[in-house]
């Protein structure tokens, strides 16, 4: 299973996650908009992994053949988001291509 990190997630988060993960900037890929964002991470990838919260209302997510995983956290700093990577893991199998999962705390 491949993922991918948004930009504005630690990179340091990728060594809990222990699947195949790259980040957005890796990929060369910082700046770039969401709309042409998932349209080069579904040829590559199967689940995106972000906190943006708006992503779901600002896109039409099921012409997108990528699952994306919204994580909500006080903020997007590691701290914050460490303790989500449980869950994240829990549900990798269930998340459906071309919708929105939201995991919190």
């Amino acid at each position: 299973m491949k993922l991918l990190l948004d930009e504005c997630i630690d990179r340091k988060l990728a060594r809990f996650v222990g699947h195949e993960v790259k980040t957005v900037p890796q990929m060369g890929w910082a700046g770039v908009k969401n709309g042409q964002l998932l349209t080069l991470a579904e040829a590559e990838f199967d689940i995106f992994i972000t906190v943006d919260r708006n992503l779901s209302f600002q896109q039409n997510l099921p012409q997108f053949d990528i699952a994306v995983i919204i994580l909500q956290a006080t903020s997007n700093r590691l701290a914050n988001l460490k303790p989500l990577v449980p869950k994240v893991l829990n549900i990798l199998d269930t998340v459906t291509k071309g919708q929105a999962t939201t995991v919190n705390g």
